[in-house]
């Protein structure tokens, strides 16, 4: 329990901790992350000898927050952990020398917190609270230069599109619990029919925006306004891994009509954010769009039927990745600049740090025995292997081949050019951490069989044919990219796919932009709608205020006068009351007398 409860403490406490000294920020941070790592991996340990911790606390009404270990849940921990912490050990030596330490160490631990608790949460209330904090990490990370000219636009442009999407999760979440009274995960995945179906698709609304799939691709490649440290850990192992994760975990909900519709839309995302990546003229914007075609291949594995080839292909690109955008920061350093025109022969100058670059582009790319020759093949033998194959088959082709050029092209444009370049600081630390990612994307291929045993699953049958096909796919996606440049290759779609296929104005012309002129216009509807409650509000009170002003002047005034009136009648009515008995004869002869005269006169007019 208490190792389970300390993968997110350790982070988060680190955050707390360093808002409240603001010193020693750094050492904090790696101290926050190095805790969250060493229980990481014993909880994985204790999990694979058969141990399934987990913590209940209180939530809402008959709803209670669950942390829970399982292979899955562990597996997912123990990789958000490693990538955490040799991103934040590369980090002390990327961002030395720049201002404001504490907010961005601070807002990488909670970020890394955030990850935890939603890969650990065993229930849908957790995991939707984990879900909102991970976005809001994501915002102000890459708007940490928010002084710099575009940097908070796009750091905004990323909140709302991810913010939209989160509708999806919000109403499958609604739906799981209304159909079983309860918010605990494993349960609600029983469900069928119909809601299995809406829920699903809502999941896959909420995963797309997420994990930056077409055609909610265009907000991650302006997502590298942020530090790189930040860009290697959102495109790694936490935010863009949310939306695959959230699909791996409810595929026993998903029936086989939602299933296609996943792997359409996976397939879909790994052409077009495929061409993206390659028609970039930027190094940190062709990784960003690399993301969104891997995490297509994800979800094509996941429609295929195999969401286990989808998790191998989710652990190896987590340690790739990295490693690629860990490589471009050095890049960067030296050259001042993340422009492909800048970066020619950047390579040259900085050996080592190309070296890892290499090694992890070639693996992305699919080359033996690199760990993503692995999780590739298993996603080709998926999508051969799945009934709807003559579909899903070629997109995997075509994505693969795609990954290939790309690499190939920033490789060469890496390679080729002047070497010379400006000293770096900190190349110690980012070293390090680039070194242990190179070692794992070189060798994590070997630890797949032992994940699907752990998982108690098979992984789909790879054939010696499926595999040859693969690999001559990626070597002809090398040497192309190596020998012809990006607008050869891409021919008219060339500037379509600079743009990221942004057709009439693109997703923020079609959708974005209407949705926030509709929200403008409700909000003058709100506001004008209270204006008039006010007014009308106001008419009230004038006129309970003049009834109130009646009411006190007026009748109770009246009232008042007629009580006084009849006291005082009442009170010389009593002086009459003497007790003395000749005056009371002496008056009832008057009054006789009276009466007796009235008689009289009323006799004679008659």
């Amino acid at each position: 329990m208490i190792t389970l409860a300390l993968i997110i403490l350790g982070p988060l406490v680190a955050a707390a901790l360093i808002l409240l000294i603001r010193r020693g920020a750094p050492v904090l941070a790696l101290l926050g992350a190095g805790v969250s790592l060493a229980s990481a991996l014993t909880l994985l340990s204790r999990v694979a000898v058969g141990a399934r911790p987990s913590v209940e606390l209180p939530g809402l009404p008959g709803l209670p927050l669950r942390v829970v270990a399982e292979p899955l849940t562990a597996m997912l921990a123990a990789a958000v952990a490693v990538v955490g912490f040799l991103v934040m050990v590369y980090a002390v030596g990327y961002m030395r020398g720049e201002g404001d330490l504490p907010r961005f160490f601070a807002g990488m631990s909670f970020f890394v917190a955030a990850m935890q608790a939603l890969v650990l949460a065993g229930d849908w209330v957790l995991l939707l609270a984990a879900w909102e904090l991970i976005g809001l990490s994501s915002y102000l990370l890459i708007g940490f230069w928010f002084e710099r000219p575009g940097v908070g636009k796009s750091a905004t442009r990323a909140f709302l599109y991810t913010r939209t999407a989160d509708l999806g999760l919000y109403v499958a979440v609604f739906v799981l619990i209304a159909q079983t009274g309860t918010s605990e995960i494993s349960l609600t995945l029983e469900v069928g029919g119909t809601a299995a179906v809406a829920a699903g698709l809502f999941l896959l609304l909420a995963a797309m925006g997420k994990s930056a799939q077409t055609p909610m691709h265009g907000w991650l490649l302006d997502a590298m306004a942020g530090p790189t440290p930040v860009s290697a850990l959102l495109h790694s192992a936490t935010l863009v891994a949310a939306g695959t994760i959230l699909l791996i975990r409810s595929f026993p909900l998903l029936p086989p009509a939602t299933l296609v519709v996943v792997g359409v839309a996976g397939g879909l995302t790994a052409l077009v954010a495929g061409a993206t990546a390659l028609a970039q003229r930027d190094l940190k914007r062709l990784l960003a769009a690399s993301t969104s075609s891997q995490y297509g291949l994800m979800l094509l594995a996941v429609g295929a039927g195999a969401p286990v080839a989808a998790l191998f292909h989710l652990l190896t690109h987590a340690v790739m990745k990295s490693a690629l955008f860990l490589g471009a920061g050095i890049f960067q350093h030296a050259r001042g600049s993340t422009q492909l025109a800048d970066l020619e022969g950047v390579g040259r100058a900085h050996r080592l740090a190309f070296l890892g670059f290499v090694v992890a582009g070639l693996a992305l790319a699919g080359i033996p025995p690199l760990s993503g020759f692995w999780s590739k093949d298993a996603i080709l033998a998926a999508s051969f292997s799945s009934p709807y194959a003559s579909l899903f088959a070629p997109f995997a082709l075509a994505g693969t081949l795609l990954t290939g050029l790309y690499i190939a092209r920033a490789l060469r444009l890496l390679w080729h050019g002047e070497g010379e370049s400006e000293p770096v600081s900190g190349t110690r630390w980012m070293g390090a951490g680039l070194t242990v990612l190179t070692v794992l994307a070189t060798l994590l291929g070997l630890a797949l069989p032992p994940v699907a045993e752990l998982l108690g699953t098979e992984s789909p049958e790879e054939t010696l044919p499926i595999a040859t096909l693969g690999l001559v796919t990626a070597l002809i996606g090398l040497a192309g990219g190596w020998a012809l440049p990006a607008d050869r290759l891409l021919g008219p779609l060339s500037g379509l796919a600079g743009r990221g296929f942004r057709v009439g104005g693109g997703f923020d012309r079609l959708v974005v932009h209407p949705a926030l002129a509709i929200a403008r216009a409700l909000g003058i509807l709100d506001r004008g709608i209270h204006a008039g409650v006010l007014a009308v509000g106001s008419v009230a009170l004038t006129v309970a205020s003049a009834s109130r002003t009646t009411d006190d002047k007026g009748i109770d005034g009246l009232i008042a006068a007629l009580v006084r009136g009849t006291r005082e009648l009442g009170g010389r009515a009593r002086e009459l009351q003497t007790g003395l008995v000749h005056r009371e004869l002496l008056l009832a002869v008057v009054g006789g007398a009276l009466v007796f005269a009235l008689l009289i006169v009323g006799s004679i007019g008659l």
